[in-house]
């Protein structure tokens, strides 16, 4: 009878220590592993003036690597950017490549279905650019006919196939390769976030112009690893005090010229 009670207590104690060590193994240390390693790594296609990009010197700059370092210094960690090509940079979140993904993504429902994100710290959606000598699109109904450039992977793609008549959607690596054919007028506009087109035209001036009315508003959030709770939780609490303290307010004047928080 001791032998058999030896037994189930053994088994007992055995499927505790197994249920124990199958809630640490799946328990989210996100936050623990990024404060040990005191640094976080971040993935950004850096081709998307002002919120991401590579200057002159080779350097990257835009409004969220200012506000990416002031999280970090929020959290007490180093940051070390992972320049990624758009059309791969969710695959590369989810083979841990980085820890998260700060780049001007929209929060979608089919992207929440992979992801997590932070609350939108930023409103983009997609608008139509066009030259500025050019009048024969003043709307999403203009776009009957013509060749319209938009970069590869984003959420423009899904907005045009909507539309009935675009001649041809024109897919490119980047928004500057996409502004640069509008430029030379190899496709008759150009379709992206408004913060982006804005920058070019702040830039360019006589170049280019946005039509007035807007195809649509997104909100724009930071990714995260759907198990990575703390981390995002952790993130999203610099953002407030970011937003708190009038440093995000900072960064809007100096990158898109007001204020986009009051």
């Amino acid at each position: 009878m001791k032998k058999i009670l030896t037994i189930i207590t053994i088994l007992a104690v055995s499927v505790s220590l197994f249920v124990g060590c199958t809630k640490t193994s799946t328990a989210d240390d996100s936050l623990t592993k990024v404060k040990k390693a005191g640094t976080i790594t971040v993935g950004l296609d850096d081709s998307y003036p002002p919120m991401e990009f590579k200057d002159s010197t080779n350097i990257i700059k835009g409004f969220d690597i200012d506000m990416i370092n002031d999280i970090g210094k929020k959290m007490g960690l180093k940051v070390k950017i992972v320049p990624t090509a758009w059309d791969g940079i969710f695959l590369a979140l989810k083979a841990n490549k980085f820890d998260v993904i700060q780049s001007t993504v929209s929060i979608t429902d089919e992207r929440k279905q992979t992801m997590i994100f932070t609350k939108p710290y930023i409103y983009g959606g997609n608008a139509i650019f066009v030259r500025t000598n050019y009048s024969a699109i003043n709307s999403d109904k203009d776009l009957d006919g013509k060749t319209v450039g938009i970069q590869m992977g984003t959420t423009a793609q899904g907005v045009l196939s909507k539309l009935t008549g675009i001649k041809e959607v024109k897919k490119y690596n980047s928004m500057t390769e996409a502004f640069l054919d509008l430029k030379a007028g190899r496709i008759e506009a150009v379709v992206s976030d408004p913060q982006v087109g804005d920058y070019y035209i702040a830039d360019k001036k006589s170049d280019f112009k946005r039509v007035k009315s807007m195809l649509n508003q997104e909100p724009v959030g930071i990714g995260f690893r759907k198990t990575d709770v703390a981390l995002r939780d952790a993130y999203q609490k610099a953002i407030d005090e970011l937003k708190k303290d009038g440093t995000l307010s900072k960064l809007s004047i100096k990158w898109f010229g007001h204020d986009i928080y009051k």
